[in-house]
């Protein structure tokens, strides 16, 4: 590639950078309170059996993993503009959503939140990999085809 090309793909990738930094603050800023006409549960974060019966294995096959819970972030980055990051995490944050599901819970931070409204996270076990992902989100207008990051509408 010549120095041009470069220049000029670096430039792009950091406005994008940028505008997805200021997008991700902007809807932070904004409170959303559902009015009385909307229903609670459709801005709920849903957990599929597979999600809910992998949590229970690894909380049952180690004791370090007993009082887990899976937290669902979403951060700049990936290919399509966001990315979520799954972690097992054993503390919960004072602005933190908690999900409850046959006893696993699901945390999502309050940013995270206004991005994964209404979503189902699920489990996968495939031929290349295995993994909790995010199988349906309403507020994504389209990402990549393995599921770990997507574009969000506006």
């Amino acid at each position: 590639m010549s120095r041009s090309v470069l220049r000029r793909l670096h430039t792009f990738i950091a406005a994008r950078i940028r505008q997805n930094q200021a997008l991700l603050l902007t809807t932070s800023a904004l409170h959303h309170s559902p009015s009385p006409s909307q229903s609670p549960s459709l801005d709920a974060i849903q957990m599929t059996d597979n999600c809910v019966q992998r949590i229970k294995e690894l909380q049952t096959n180690e004791a370090s993993m007993k009082d887990k819970m899976l937290r669902l972030s979403v951060e700049t980055g990936g290919c399509s503009g966001f990315q979520y990051v799954f972690l097992l995490d054993d503390k919960t944050n004072s602005d933190d959503r908690i999900f409850e599901k046959d006893g696993v819970k699901l945390v999502v931070d309050k940013i995270s939140y206004d991005f994964v409204k209404g979503a189902t996270v699920d489990y996968v076990e495939e031929l290349i990999r295995s993994a909790f992902l995010v199988s349906t989100n309403p507020s994504a207008v389209g990402g990549c085809s393995c599921k770990s990051s997507f574009m969000v509408k506006e």
